[in-house]
């Protein structure tokens, strides 16, 4: 199965990549905050920033317990995010990958508690 899914994963289009490597120069305050901590692979576990996965780009990616984590700002409870939020959520979860999703101001508030809760999660994951 996992064959399958990685393959169904590279599926990525061309302007999904191009997208991501722009999103990677450009990242918000929040996400910069927390990749200057995941980028030191805290517990040895590696992390990928604005990672392309099928059609969607996630904030960042842990391929070892396939755990995405998404940092929301106010813009994601707006409009139809919510509900592109929903979907985006179900497909990734239809291939294998956990979301998670941590409030950006948590992470000017506690950026310590919110890396101790993702690591958490990729102890949890096999």
């Amino acid at each position: 199965m996992r064959s399958m899914v990685e393959g169904q994963m590279r599926q990525t289009s061309k302007a999904t990549v191009a997208k991501a490597r722009s999103l990677r120069r450009a990242l918000s305050p929040p996400e910069a905050r927390l990749w200057q901590y995941l980028r030191t692979r805290p517990e040895g576990l590696k992390f990928r920033r604005q990672h392309p996965a099928g059609p969607f780009i996630l904030d960042f990616y842990c391929p070892a317990a396939r755990l995405a984590i998404e940092v929301d700002g106010e813009a994601h409870d707006m409009g139809a995010n919510p509900a592109r939020d929903i979907r985006r959520d179900r497909w990734l979860t239809e291939h294998g990958i956990l979301v998670l999703r941590i409030p950006a101001a948590e992470l000017h508030t506690n950026l310590e508690g919110a890396v101790l809760h993702i690591l958490e999660h990729c102890r949890e994951r096999p």
